[in-house]
């Protein structure tokens, strides 16, 4: 398999499983299988992107199955729906706008270059299209279309300049073994996806 080809089977693999842990709510049963598997912290032997953290890793998150202070879907909701302020917005908007808003210029971009790309939005909850989680499963499907190009264009130009301040938020401010692991598992998966790119990031300043 080529260098290129392994590169996109990597991203299509891993871009759909940490887009699901961050878009689906854990108790959904599109995921029940998905944190099944992760469980059992021997998954880590499989992952693509392998790294000295990843079985460490892979133990906190099979952890957070049995804390006790807050089970998996209430942490999720704390996480990503509320009521309370989110300790990390999953929204790229609220990074890249000045006025830290949904829906914003950057998000509009997105839509712009997803219809000059023929790429539709099949969700169907009227959310804004730069949730993390969908950024993420997006980036999966062009890469098991081939189309490295437009998962660089995706990365370079609408994920890769806010994620890093996302994740660092989510992981400081998590509060639950899982979801700190998943923090670090997709900061480390998304280095090894940048390492691969021939379109350099683009650089924004970030107002979060």
């Amino acid at each position: 398999m080529s260098e290129t080809k392994q590169r996109m089977a990597t991203i299509a693999l891993t871009g759909k499983v940490l887009g699901a842990l961050f878009y689906q709510e854990p108790s959904s049963r599109d995921v029940a299988t998905l944190y099944a598997n992760l469980a059992d912290p021997v998954w880590a032997q499989q992952w693509p992107v392998q790294h000295e953290e990843l079985a460490a890793i892979a133990q906190r998150m099979a952890d957070g199955f049995n804390y006790e202070p807050e089970s998996l879907s209430e942490a999720w909701q704390r996480l990503f729906i509320g009521p309370y302020a989110l300790p990390a917005s999953p929204w790229g908007s609220v990074y890249l706008d000045k006025e830290q808003v949904l829906f914003g210029d950057s998000m509009l971009e997105l839509r712009r270059w997803m219809r000059k790309n023929d790429i539709s939005n099949e969700q169907e909850s009227n959310e804004p299209d730069d949730h993390i989680g969908l950024l993420l499963m997006l980036a999966a499907w062009l890469a098991e279309e081939g189309l490295h190009q437009k998962v660089d264009e995706l990365l370079a130009w609408h994920i890769l300049q806010w994620s890093g301040r996302f994740l660092e938020l989510f992981i400081a401010n998590a509060e639950h073994p899982f979801y700190k692991a998943l923090g670090e598992l997709t900061q480390i998966t998304l280095a090894n996806w940048r390492d691969g790119m021939l379109i350099p990031v683009a650089s924004k300043e970030l107002y979060f």
